[in-house]
């Protein structure tokens, strides 16, 4: 059996390793177990988690034990890594709501059948007992502050500064790591490359208190071939959640990614093999859309089922047929009342949420991007009323891709 540490390799997640030889070693000798932490401070996970998800299936389906920590704990604080800012303080009521919610999403791409193939666990169970002098006595002793000003996640924080409840993030996860190790012989733990100096603590942790031998990998941040994240669109982010974005604005996400992150997109997340991935990479010209149409079918299939994916897929196809009223779109509703004198263009594409403002909307009419009902809106002044819908619809769309309802409440 190929050693998933060649697979990991081979479709691009790995980024960096605390030990790189010894870590291909151990997974190709033994079943090990490992960890990969998700702080609940938002009520969905997001695309950027996705490929986190994809790398726990990967190393299960090569036999290796996924924990999937929640950071009950950890969320309390708030991690610093990758913000200007600090995070909204969250109440414990809602990141226990919140990490409720992450559990159907694992689920989805992580066998949680039996304690044997992966278990879910929460450090606020050893979090938030903790004592303080004691912690400090005993955790804290084996941190160098001149070292810690060091990371990345500090560094980026100190001109505008740093609170010191942000600056106990790293020994909390790092503790995490050591009690990790204690409870269920945890020998590695997995996250995104802006977690790479949480990481070699709590591996640096484990050492000193243990004097074991435990390990770090970190994985790319799903990013464009410009550099820039994934998983962003005007109206916000890109959620697992089918009620925050619809499986078919998931679909359309992936169908509408530029030509150049297609392979990469199709190696870290679906389970196509490589030759596959690499011929639909190669495809090039109208071709490529074929490719994409692949991309969008088999991420949405994992995140949604295959029936939504093929219901995205099927929606998708008939709005290019010109079936205006095609089922499974985005849509909004709107009473009829506020039709009958007329609603003008810009509140209404407010009200679809197609815009984050009337600037933006002026601009895009102005430069001929919004169509209702495939007529190009000409005038931002255009009033839109019932005398515009068919059987209490009508379509809007923005640029050449994005398709939007109204509905008539």
């Amino acid at each position: 059996m190929k050693n998933v540490f060649d697979t990991l390799s081979e479709r691009g997640y790995i980024e960096q390793s605390t030990h790189e030889e010894e870590i291909r070693e151990l997974l190709g000798k033994e079943s090990i177990t490992f960890y990969v932490g998700f702080d609940p401070t938002g009520d969905s996970l997001h695309v950027g988690h996705f490929v986190q998800l994809m790398v726990m299936a990967h190393m299960q389906k090569a036999g290796h034990r996924p924990i999937a920590l929640i950071g009950g704990g950890t969320a309390m604080v708030g991690d610093p890594s990758g913000r200007t800012d600090m995070r909204q303080m969250l109440t414990p009521e809602q990141i226990k709501k919140n990490g409720d919610a992450f559990k159907d999403q694992f689920s989805r791409l992580v066998d949680f059948s039996s304690e044997d193939k992966a278990i879910m666990v929460n450090n606020a169970d050893w979090l938030m007992d903790l004592t303080y002098i004691p912690f400090l006595r005993d955790v804290g002793v084996h941190f160098s502050v001149n070292r810690m000003l060091t990371a990345e996640c500090f560094k980026s924080r100190m001109e505008k500064g740093l609170s010191f409840i942000e600056f106990n993030y790293m020994l909390m996860q790092s503790y995490d790591f050591l009690e990790l190790y204690r409870r269920e012989n945890c020998k590695l733990q997995l996250g995104g490359n802006d977690q790479w100096s949480n990481i070699i603590s709590g591996v640096d942790l484990v050492r000193r208190v243990e004097s074991a031998q435990v390990y770090g990998m970190t994985f790319s941040l799903l990013t464009t071939s410009e550099g820039k994240k994934m998983g962003k669109t005007q109206s916000g982010a890109i959620w697992l959640d089918a009620n925050k974005t619809t499986p078919y604005e998931f679909y359309q996400y992936w169908r509408n990614v530029d030509d150049a992150d297609v392979e990469k997109c199709l190696a870290l997340l679906t389970f196509l093999p490589m030759e596959e991935v690499k011929r639909l990479g190669s495809l090039e010209g109208a071709e490529i859309n074929k490719a994409k149409e692949v991309l969008a079918f088999e991420v949405t299939k994992l995140v949604h089922g295959e029936e939504e994916a093929r219901k995205a897929d099927q929606a998708a196809k008939s709005l290019f047929g010109h079936e205006a009223n095609a089922t499974d779109l985005p849509s909004t509703e709107i009473s009829k009342d506020d039709f009958v004198e007329g609603l003008d263009i810009i509140s209404l594409l407010q009200r679809a949420s197609l815009v984050s403002s009337r600037g933006e909307a002026r601009r895009l009419i102005q430069q001929g991007g919004v169509y209702v009902n495939d007529e190009r809106v000409k005038d931002i002044d255009q009033n839109i009323t019932l005398e515009d819908f068919s059987e209490d619809t009508l379509m809007i769309r923005k640029g050449k891709k994005v398709y939007h309802q109204i509905k008539l409440g």
